[in-house]
């Protein structure tokens, strides 16, 4: 199974792809959106153009993106919501199912620990994914976005057989 795990902002939206296989996961690629400066349509628009050359250009079957909070402003907060809306869109209309993690439960699937740092995140990325070369911060949370989907969908696999195994 080829995940993209997406970690939504507008000015840096991250993007990791992974193929999995069973329980094993390698690294396919990763990189970070840019969006222009200017109006807000505009930059959200260029969000949308490089996100769906991405999965044009690397297919995946599953995406993920990370959940957001509010927080303290709110202007702040609605931009991202918006940035967060093209990450739904671009893999919806490319037909993939999407999973949807809270930051700390990507931590926990990742580090094990919900409350990890970046650098921590980073870290154990760099240790589940050998020879990555992450393109940033962004990337790098994505890829741990892609990886907590990863696990998730492979117990619920897993989950999903056993019950087919005692039903029969």
């Amino acid at each position: 199974m080829r995940v993209i795990g997406i970690d939504p902002g507008l000015r840096n939206l991250g993007w990791g792809v992974i193929d999995t296989d069973g329980t094993r996961m390698s690294h396919v690629a990763n990189g970070i959106c840019h969006s222009r400066t200017g109006e807000l349509a505009s930059r959200l628009l260029s969000l949308y153009d490089q996100l769906s050359e991405v999965l044009a250009l690397y297919a995946p079957d599953t995406a993920a993106v990370e959940q957001t909070f509010v927080n303290k402003d709110a202007v702040a907060t609605l931009k991202l919501g918006q940035a967060r809306g093209i990450a739904l869109l671009v893999p919806a209309r490319a037909g993939l199912p999407i999973g949807e993690y809270a930051p700390n439960a990507v931590k926990k699937a990742v580090v094990g620990v919900g409350h990890a740092d970046k650098v921590q995140v980073e870290h154990m990325v760099k240790m589940q994914l050998p020879g990555v070369q992450i393109k940033g911060a962004d990337a790098a949370d994505a890829l741990a976005i892609a990886i907590c989907h990863a696990f998730h969908a492979g117990s619920a696999g897993r989950l999903e057989a056993a019950l087919r195994k005692a039903s029969a």
